[in-house]
């Protein structure tokens, strides 16, 4: 008997030798595409993971899936031979009359593809048949309008019933059965050419039925032939390879767009997951690829995460400003919106050890954190910085992207940490200070520019805050500080310090760069009362900066103590110019003190009473402690000059004069000490030497000074004799007995009091320089000159 009639069913589309075909398969050949037809409909239907009645249709052996009652209607369509029943079926024998009246057509086996020995033009009308196929296959994964339209007037109880499955896949969804029954393999594969056909028009499980269909020719060839015929088996093993590598491709280019086109792959995702677990099965057997079918699938998932990635817009820098912040958003949205995909479609396509939702999660881990990479060399700028490390360590694991309440209870399991390259963060971050201690350089050298802009330029009076001189620049700084410790703390805690470290760094040289402009553009305004105003605002305004930086000192004592230094040496230099100009205008009025003119003339102590005051006018302006500080330092040197012109002999009072100077003392030195006191002096000590030398001037009976020296040598130890001969020579006693025994007196009270009790802060006569008196008589002791009168 030949192999035609063998095998009726085969042979029923071939050519009759008269090129005529028989009736019999005119008729089957009908019925066949008919049938192949309405199977393709309800095939969706059969195998969609959402079917309520999926697990019932679980197959879990060949036995059970060729039992009559199982057995799925014979089709060459892709879901011929698929263990899962209709869920159409399972609609209380809805369709149950309809395939009763076909049970000729849907009752016997699938036969498998052979090779026909008949006339060669059967092979094009085989491949006709296959494009007509493919195109009915098509058809039901991309349905028109007008298509979904005609299928439903083709098929009215599908029609009816299609909506009612469509409900029941949104409110019903279950993965896919992990146990599956492989579908008969034919006895002989398609051609190399028609295999490959197969894998081109998506027909993936007939592609890899046929596929191992000639895997297991191979392996037979192989153990039957041995080593004789190595040319053929090596031809064969070689086109196994190809057909085997060109479906991978196929797979992985539709498991690459399945995040893309979820609607469209659905169907092939069935199919491509029970190729892959297959192929899992048979890995250690030959003629198949020999790495992982499930490593090359992740590798697909990865490449269709990298297409979404690649595809979130990404501005230049040039165009928005915030490109960054923008393109982040939108990453962030892009992911959210993909996973959502994932968990609600993509998953149910494959059985649960896919761990299908994982890996997609890792997916993205892996890919942002290499996308982030290939940003880092543009972030050039710290606000850009700051917002790619608040999205790699804040908003990639909120609400907002990988915390999303969408993706729950899904990502409860799952890390949401990005998979960033070793040491990239830790180079982020460190980018981070080094852009912070740029940043803070530029904005410092803005402050300069714009007290130059505002204030120096223009000649501006400086502004007053509660009647103080003070400056916004303190506040601008350390705004500016808080604001990036604060930003670096919601970053990461550890970072706070270095970003304090890095402020501080970059303010320790300011004070000199600023007092260097200053100088250069106000240096012309000496000694012009604007000019003293201006000294005094940076005194206190850089006092301002100081305390607002002492509150990291907890933080970064170092740093702070060296900014502390150099801030406080600014101040002593601004005051010290301040003090040094004083002296210089007070000097004048100061030397002609204790002298003729000064006797008779008020001019002099007019001009540095004036002077003191508008002094004390602008210390009014100043802060706390340097105005105490200032005034006390004032305070010494014009009681050391008022005093010290004493000390000089420039002048003696004669004639009773002496009274006189005493009274012109004492109310010069009220005045004085009212000033200074007004100043907020701490020299209250200073506040006696003035009352308490006019008093000993003011003596009309030269033996009564003795009795006075008590409380000058208490209040000041370190007055000595050669002061007091100079206060006895303006007094306008020079020499004799009495001259004598004062000197004696004050040495016995010194004694009496003690050297000891001097307190360096409190040194006033030891700081002052006594003219030497070159009056050689001035200093003979007393008997000398009993001696010379008694021989005179």
């Amino acid at each position: 008997m030949d192999k035609s009639s063998e095998n009726p069913e085969e042979d029923r589309v071939s050519l009759q030798s008269d090129g005529k075909m028989q009736a019999n398969g005119v008729v089957k050949e009908a019925l066949g595409v008919l049938q192949t037809f309405r199977r393709s409909i309800r095939r969706p239907a059969e195998k969609s993971p959402r079917s309520p009645n999926r697990k019932e249709s679980k197959v879990t052996s060949r036995a059970e899936s060729e039992s009559p009652s199982s057995l799925p209607p014979a089709s060459p369509s892709l879901s011929a031979g698929s263990p899962a029943a209709s869920p159409l079926k399972t609609r209380g024998g809805f369709f149950q009359k309809k395939e009763e009246d076909l049970t000729d057509m849907t009752q016997h086996k699938r036969k498998p593809l052979a090779r026909s020995k008949t006339d060669p033009n059967m092979s094009k009308l085989t491949d006709s048949i296959l494009k007509k196929g493919s195109s009915i296959r098509r058809s039901l994964r991309f349905p028109s309008k007008k298509e979904n339209d005609k299928v439903a007037r083709q098929e009215p109880p599908a029609a009816e019933a299609l909506p009612e499955m469509g409900e029941e896949k949104e409110t019903d969804m279950e993965e896919m059965e992990e146990l599956y029954t492989l579908p008969e393999i034919p006895h002989t594969p398609l051609s190399v050419m028609q295999i490959n056909k197969l894998i081109e028009m998506e027909v993936l499980e007939e592609a890899h039925l046929n596929l191992l269909a000639m895997r297991l020719e191979f392996l037979k060839e192989q153990q039957q032939t041995g080593d004789d015929s190595p040319m053929e088996l090596a031809k064969k093993e070689k086109d196994l390879a190809l057909l085997y590598t060109d479906l991978r491709k196929k797979i992985c280019t539709i498991v690459c767009d399945s995040n893309s086109f979820p609607a469209r792959n659905k169907a092939l995702l069935v199919h491509v997951a029970r190729i892959i677990q297959e192929e899992e099965k048979r890995a250690e057997e030959p003629g198949g690829l020999p790495d992982s079918w499930m490593e090359a699938w992740r590798e697909a998932v990865s490449q269709g995460v990298q297409v979404k990635v690649n595809g979130v817009h990404l501005e230049k820098k040039e165009q928005n400003s915030s490109w960054l912040a923008v393109h982040l958003g939108l990453l962030g949205k892009t992911i959210v919106e993909d996973l959502e995909n994932v968990k609600r479609e993509l998953r149910w396509s494959y059985p649960p050890s896919f761990k299908v939702f994982s890996t997609y999660v890792k997916s993205y881990h892996r890919i942002v954190g290499q996308h982030l990479r290939k940003l880092e060399p543009q972030v050039t700028e710290l606000k850009d910085l700051y917002a790619l490390l608040d999205w790699i360590l804040n908003k990639y694991k909120s609400e907002k992207i990988m915390g999303s309440f969408s993706l729950q209870p899904d990502m409860a399991e799952e890390s949401a940490d990005l998979h960033l390259q070793e040491g990239f963060l830790k180079q982020l971050l460190e980018k981070y200070c080094c852009k912070v201690k740029e940043d803070m350089s530029a904005l410092l050298d803005r402050v300069i520019e714009l007290e130059h802009e505002t204030v120096w330029k223009d000649k501006t009076e400086p502004q007053r805050e509660d009647n103080l001189l003070l400056s916004l620049f303190p506040m601008d700084i350390w705004t500016a500080v808080q604001g990036k410790v604060d930003h670096s703390g919601k970053l990461d805690p550890d970072l706070v310090k270095k970003v304090i470290v890095s402020c501080l760094q970059e303010l320790k040289s300011f004070p000199r760069k600023f007092e260097t402009q200053f100088k250069c553009h106000c240096g012309a305004l000496q000694p012009q009362p604007l000019w003293t105003d201006y000294h005094i605002t940076y005194i206190n305004s850089f006092q301002a900066l100081q305390e607002h930086m002492a509150a990291y000192q907890d933080s970064c004592p170092q740093e702070v103590e060296g900014f502390k230094r150099e801030i406080k040496g600014l101040i002593v230099r601004l005051m010290e110019v301040l003090e040094e100009q004083f002296k210089e205008d007070v000097k004048p009025f100061l030397r002609r003190m204790m002298t003729r003119k000064w006797l008779t003339n008020d001019d002099d102590f007019k001009q540095l009473d004036g002077h003191i005051q508008r002094l004390s006018h602008h210390c009014e302006s100043m802060r706390p402690p340097h105005v105490e500080e200032f005034a006390s330092r004032l305070h010494y040197h014009v009681v050391k000059e008022y005093v010290g012109q004493l000390m000089k002999n420039n002048y003696s009072c004669r004639n009773r004069k002496h009274e006189k100077a005493a009274a012109k003392i004492n109310e010069q030195w009220n005045k004085l000490s009212d000033l200074f006191d007004d100043m907020k002096s701490s020299h209250e000590w200073l506040h006696h030497v003035g009352h308490d030398l006019s008093t000993i001037i003011g003596q009309n009976n030269k033996a009564d000074i003795k009795d006075h020296l008590q409380p000058l040598v208490e209040h000041y130890p370190d007055f000595s004799k050669k002061h007091l001969v100079a206060v006895l020579y303006f007094r306008g006693l020079q020499r004799g007995r009495e001259h004598h025994l004062i000197l004696q007196k004050l040495t016995a009270l010194r004694k009496e009091v003690g050297s000891t009790s001097t307190e360096r802060g409190q040194v006033l006569f030891g700081d002052m320089q006594v003219t030497a008196n070159t009056d050689c008589l001035s200093n003979l002791p007393f008997s000398c000159f009993s001696f010379l009168q008694t021989h005179s």
